[in-house]
């Protein structure tokens, strides 16, 4: 059985008088290990997909199954739960507590899920030094630069060791040169941590660096 199981899943939205189909009987695979790309037109769906696949919103129909686990089946503290302890989301606007340092960033979902102090402070640190920002634990948001600000979403998201990481558009708000060196953040890490990811991007150069590329398509994934 597939890590992550999709299936015929459909989500629309309100849009003036009708209801605009965005997904439309959908279907999904994800090995455990995978590192996906799905691309696609703005306003295609991909974001959605991902949004419904963390569990931050729910389908209109079909079914969404992390091994045995269908996420329809959780009530709303479970849910978050689930996130929270299985999900690790990086987005496109780092979105960083502006009044914490990089370190506490990190710290954060681990301190939500009432882990001892000591312990999430070593391991943030360890995931700070992996991004390459050792240097820089002590620092705020705002006396970070955009890459830097990324690294440490991409440390954050990486800290409850997630069964999935979950990104959207992760470069999409840098600089040319400031995210090919995210990308090559994000191979490398990849490949030592071996977790499992779906990446939505516009940017055929991250897309390059996944092992298997989709393509949103009328409200469907498509290999071509």
């Amino acid at each position: 059985m597939p890590f992550l199981k999709v299936r015929n899943l459909n989500k629309s939205y309100p849009s003036g008088h009708t209801l605009l189909r965005v997904l439309k009987e959908l279907t999904l695979d994800v090995e455990k290990g995978d590192l996906i790309a799905v691309l696609g037109a703005s306003g295609s769906g991909k974001s959605t997909l991902l949004h419904l696949i963390g569990g931050m919103e729910s389908p209109d129909s079909g079914s969404i199954q992390y091994g045995d686990l269908e996420l329809a089946s959780l009530a709303r503290e479970q849910l978050a739960r689930f996130r929270n302890q299985r999900v690790g989301f990086i987005f496109q606007f780092h979105h960083l507590l502006p009044e914490f340092t990089a370190l506490e960033n990190v710290m954060f979902p681990l301190l939500i899920r009432r882990e001892p102090a000591a312990q999430c402070r070593a391991r943030a640190a360890e995931l700070l030094a992996a991004v390459g920002l050792s240097d820089r634990q002590t620092h705020k948001p705002g006396e970070l630069s955009g890459g830097e600000q990324q690294r440490v979403a991409i440390a954050r998201a990486l800290a409850g060791s997630p069964d999935i990481v979950l990104a959207d558009e992760p470069t999409g708000n840098l600089d040319a040169h400031t995210a090919a060196a995210v990308h090559q953040l994000l191979q490398e890490l990849h490949r030592q941590r071996k977790f499992t990811a779906v990446v939505v991007t516009h940017n055929p150069a991250l897309a390059e660096i996944c092992g298997a590329r989709k393509y949103m398509r009328d409200g469907k994934l498509v290999d071509t």
